[in-house]
């Protein structure tokens, strides 16, 4: 999946498109219920607490012992929340604050 061809790219920047078009948190948590396996979506369900926990001050320790999600994944979701040049956690954790 390194190469991807252009109508690949295209058809996958459609998902990003079809996020767009949610209206509700029912009509996004019925779409995910979809397209995710349930293992998925708990994951998904994982990183956006321990995003919400970190950037609200929670240590390392803290989220781990509170959500027994472990240490490997506290620390990935931290580097994306502050180190990685993405930004999508603090973009949505800042409009989520007005």
């Amino acid at each position: 999946m390194a190469h991807k061809s252009k109508y690949m790219k295209e058809k996958y920047s459609s998902l990003y498109e079809a996020l767009l078009k949610l209206k509700t948190p029912q009509e996004a948590e019925r779409f995910l219920k979809d397209l995710c396996t349930p293992s998925e979506l708990g994951d998904l369900k994982e990183r956006w607490l321990v995003a919400q926990m970190l950037a609200g001050g929670a240590s390392y320790r803290k989220v781990n012992e509170s959500t027994g999600v472990s240490a490997t994944t506290v620390g990935r979701v931290a580097r994306f929340l502050n180190d990685e040049d993405y930004k999508g956690y603090k973009l949505i954790l800042e409009r989520l604050k007005k």
